[in-house]
């Protein structure tokens, strides 16, 4: 239940930062959802999107080696 409830928790930044890909992307292709009145505010937000799902996701996995002793010394 454990594996279930942290691959739960991986689950949704992995879904937040496909989706800033996807904004990235049709942005670049010149794909504009209605949601964003300029194209270039698609492409920040997915940005965005892209940025904190990585960030939550390196610091999930920092913060996982560190409890198992498995990062260099300058990262503890």
């Amino acid at each position: 239940m454990a594996r279930m409830a942290a691959f739960i928790v991986l689950l949704i930044p992995i879904l937040i930062t496909a989706g800033g890909i996807k904004l990235m992307r049709d942005s670049i292709f010149g794909i504009q959802f209605s949601l964003f009145p300029f194209i270039w505010l698609q492409f920040t937000v997915g940005f965005l999107m892209f940025g904190a799902g990585l960030w939550f996701f390196a610091g999930f996995l920092l913060r996982r080696d560190r409890r198992k002793g498995r990062v260099q010394e300058r990262l503890k």
